[in-house]
């Protein structure tokens, strides 16, 4: 009795915490005398990798769930707010560079330009820039806005620069354009539509349109019969041929149209942007995307246009263009060249190739640019003073 209740004391007892014979691994067995408290290499192996494998897997599954949920989302948002689709249109509220004040154009390296504003509508304002040809920049300084309006009647010719989406009338690119034109001697205006830089209002094609017609009979009113040309980058190439072919409705062309890196219609401009590579071949990508773009009334139809025009036409286009690409560019300058209306214009391609690295914004860098524009227009270059 004495033995079996000392062994069942012994059952019962607590191990004690010094014996290290009795110590429990990790893993939850007993180490014994052989293992020396340590696992071995071999079985580090077995046990670790395997579950670092499957962690690293299912993060991955993670991960491309949720990319999956993310890419399908996308296009069902934008089918139910079209409205997104057409701020991806504009970008208006892209405003690149940031923290410049538009009211300074001198802070752009524009020491002969003046900033002032206009009401297309009642209570509706547009932030306008005129810069004068660049060897009057002496006589520029410090004039207000009467000097710079009567120099509208000097003897140069003037050109409606209407940009395209994204950024404002300082962006560095179209700044950079100002200033070759302005060296070539033609007096540049420009300005925001409604919605851009500090213009009031929200973007739509036909505000546009409207506020560059408004513009265009603003100057028409100011000028002593000297040529006003109309030149457009992108999605302003849009704007000017909506705008060019109302005026020539109403039998009043402009002297000539210059379209910078342009496209025939918004549908297939966007088919062929860079930001609709992913979805391009998703079946369902016209009625998910561009169907969303016609319902916000944006159709930007410049092949249409063309068969409305009557006044000389310049295209030009970078081979390298990825916004928009270089074939559309082609593709409306054949547009033009069959169109009755255009019949007996003249109308020009003029491409640059690859190598010269103008993409999208930098034609203004070209040295062929003066030429080109004084064989087009048909006049020499005041020379700069």
């Amino acid at each position: 009795m004495r033995k079996r209740n000392s062994s069942l004391t012994a059952e019962h007892d607590p191990l004690p915490d010094t014996d290290p014979l009795l110590k429990q691994r990790p893993g939850g067995g007993a180490v014994g005398p052989g293992t020396g408290g340590r696992q071995g290499p071999g079985e580090q192996r077995t046990m670790g990798k395997p579950f670092r494998r499957l962690g690293v897997l299912g993060k991955m599954k993670r991960v491309f769930f949720w990319i999956l949920i993310i890419y399908v989302s996308i296009p069902c948002i934008i089918k139910l707010v079209p409205s997104i689709q057409a701020k991806l249109v504009f970008l208006n509220f892209v405003r690149m560079p940031y923290f410049i004040d538009l009211k300074r154009p001198l802070d752009q390296g524009l020491n002969h330009t003046h900033n002032f504003y206009l009401e297309p509508e009642v209570g509706q304002r547009v932030g306008v820039w005129h810069t004068v040809p660049a060897h009057m920049w002496r006589e520029a300084q410090g004039k207000d806005g009467a000097w710079y309006n009567a120099e509208l009647n000097s003897a140069h010719a003037v050109i409606l620069y209407l940009h395209g989406n994204a950024g404002t009338r300082g962006g560095d690119h179209r700044v950079q354009l100002y200033k070759v034109l302005s060296s070539l001697g033609y007096h540049v205006i420009t300005f925001d539509y409604r919605g851009w830089g500090d213009s009031d209002g929200s973007p739509s094609e036909g505000g546009m349109t409207s506020d560059a017609l408004f513009m265009y009979d603003w100057l028409k009113q100011k000028l002593d019969r000297r040529p006003l040309y109309i030149w457009g980058h992108s999605l302003g190439t849009g704007v000017a041929t909506n705008l060019v072919r109302r005026l020539c409705d109403r039998g009043a062309p402009p002297d000539a149209l210059v379209l910078e890196s342009p496209f025939t219609n918004i549908r297939e401009e966007a088919k062929s942007h860079p930001f609709s590579m992913v979805y391009r071949f998703l079946p369902g990508f016209d009625w998910f995307f561009l169907d969303s773009i016609t319902a916000n009334n944006i159709r930007f139809a410049s092949d249409e246009n063309v068969h409305h025009i009557s006044c000389p036409v310049l295209i030009l286009h970078a081979e390298d263009d990825s916004v928009v690409p270089f074939h559309l560019g082609k593709k409306l300058f054949d547009a033009a060249s069959q169109s009755k209306s255009l019949s007996g214009h003249k109308v020009q391609f003029v491409p640059f190739a690859s190598s010269l690295a103008y993409k999208h914004k930098f034609i203004y860098r070209s040295p062929e640019l003066p030429n080109i524009l004084s064989n087009f227009l048909g006049s020499a270059h005041p020379v700069a003073q």
